[in-house]
């Protein structure tokens, strides 16, 4: 069915173009959960996502609940560095799965209230002490790649 990268109230314009020339290079659908922090017509974003951001799949959607509701039947995964549980330990294989990996804000992540019963979904990148965290589109590139590795990678040469 397909990967969803989500990016939950983005910040910076020139991970969301990163990170949308990503999901064009892996057939991902990106999806953006507003308030945005920038103009999704601003030069960062153009430049970062270079010539290919009129192919990149986005949907934009109003808030979280918005996204629920129209991916209902969807897997969502919450990438946060407090995660109990790491993205390898997770099984993505199956490609009939709505798979939807969902980062927060550069500045502040996922709000914690929106994680509420839903901990067992919040994963982490494996890392040592000496950082807080990783740039936003070398993280969404890490994820989207395990589950197209564990899918076999499929329309991706």
């Amino acid at each position: 069915m397909g990967l969803h990268i989500v990016l939950f109230e983005p910040e910076i314009p020139a991970n969301t173009g990163n990170i949308g020339r990503t999901c064009l290079a892996t057939n991902t659908t990106l999806h953006l959960v507003h308030p945005l922090g920038f103009s999704l017509d601003e030069k960062m974003v153009r430049r970062a996502g270079l010539d290919y951001w009129e192919k990149v799949d986005i949907v934009e959607h109003d808030s979280m609940e918005d996204l629920y509701k129209k991916y209902s039947t969807g897997i969502f995964y919450y990438i946060e560095n407090f995660g109990t549980k790491y993205y390898t330990d997770y099984d993505y294989s199956n490609p009939d799965e709505e798979l939807f990996f969902v980062f927060g804000k550069e500045s502040k992540g996922i709000p914690r209230e929106l994680l509420k019963g839903k901990e067992k979904y919040c994963l982490r990148i494996h890392m040592n002490d000496h950082v807080r965290s990783l740039n936003l589109s070398n993280t969404a590139a890490i994820i989207i790649y395990e589950a197209l590795r564990q899918q076999g990678f499929p329309g991706v040469d």
